[in-house]
């Protein structure tokens, strides 16, 4: 069984910034791709950011040049920095980490974007 844990979610006034991290335990081997999704309310689940477990990422055209996914294989931790954040970045945000042919969800940590 794999867990995922989530944290440093909460209230940022616009243009301010926020670090997400999401740690896997559990019955872990190996960590393939990892991760960060976000749902605003009333929208359907959309990827944010993805990193490879060579390092390659890529995002998703609404968050590039503010947002950066790394990761920590050492301690099987997924980061998303968020600068620069607007009020339309408020959502919950879910880590998705792959592990051999399986994908496991975090439960989700609240951003909101408000002044």
């Amino acid at each position: 069984q794999v867990q995922l844990v989530e944290s440093g979610g909460g209230l940022v006034q616009p243009g301010g910034s926020l670090r997400l991290s999401c740690a896997a335990s559990g019955s872990i081997f190996s960590i393939n791709a990892m991760a960060w999704y976000r749902q605003a309310p009333g929208k359907q689940r959309e990827l944010v950011a993805t990193i490879t477990s060579g390092g390659s990422t890529n995002y998703a055209d609404s968050v590039k040049g503010r947002f950066t996914i790394s990761r920590d294989n050492a301690k099987n931790t997924v980061y998303l920095r968020m600068n620069s954040l607007k009020p339309e970045d408020t959502a919950v945000y879910f880590c998705n980490v792959q592990i051999r042919a399986y994908y496991y969800w975090g439960q989700g940590t609240q951003v909101t974007v408000s002044s």
